[in-house]
């Protein structure tokens, strides 16, 4: 959400990050922005949020200056949002919440649903947030994804729901 006008009043610095990303539905935008999906639909198809909430949620991201839209198409007017550098230093908090959630919140039937590959050393990177094989500090750009079979699935389910509901 945006900047709260409550945020000064405090000098603890998780309440005024909650203000900004304090709820679900920013953290999932942020996770789809993350994996690399920039546009609009695609963001709403796998959060499955309303279109004015991820609207909403898009629109307080960037005027909290974690995203910065791009247009991509002028007829009719088509935007694009990537993060920015704040946005980006948020990539540390996604990580360390996927690893509290592959390790509290599933089974171990279940698996992992997205595999990471550190560029650095070539081999598996566990849950962070340092490569279990060479312990280097896990960063975004030196991790190569690999979603599981039952991830891919239920992404692709979520697609083809949206696109049976906007058609």
């Amino acid at each position: 959400m945006a900047v709260k006008n409550s945020s000064p009043e405090t000098l603890c610095p998780i309440a005024r990050a909650e203000d900004i990303v304090g709820d679900r539905w920013t953290v999932l935008v942020l996770r789809e922005l993350f994996m690399r999906n920039h546009r609009y639909d695609e963001i709403q198809a796998q959060t499955g949020g309303t279109p004015q909430m991820v609207a909403s949620r898009l629109k307080s991201l960037e005027a909290d200056g974690m995203v910065e839209r791009r247009a991509y198409s002028e007829r009719p007017p088509r935007y694009e949002y990537h993060l920015t550098a704040k946005g980006e230093a948020f990539y540390t908090v996604v990580l360390a919440l996927r690893a509290w959630g592959e390790t509290w919140c599933k089974s171990a039937q279940e698996g992992v649903a997205v595999h990471y590959v550190h560029r650095t050393c070539g081999h598996g990177a566990g849950l962070g947030p340092l490569c279990e094989h060479c312990g280097e500090l896990l960063r975004r750009e030196d991790l190569i994804s690999e979603p599981s079979e039952a991830y891919v699935q239920e992404r692709s389910a979520r697609r083809e729901a949206f696109k049976g509901k906007s058609t």
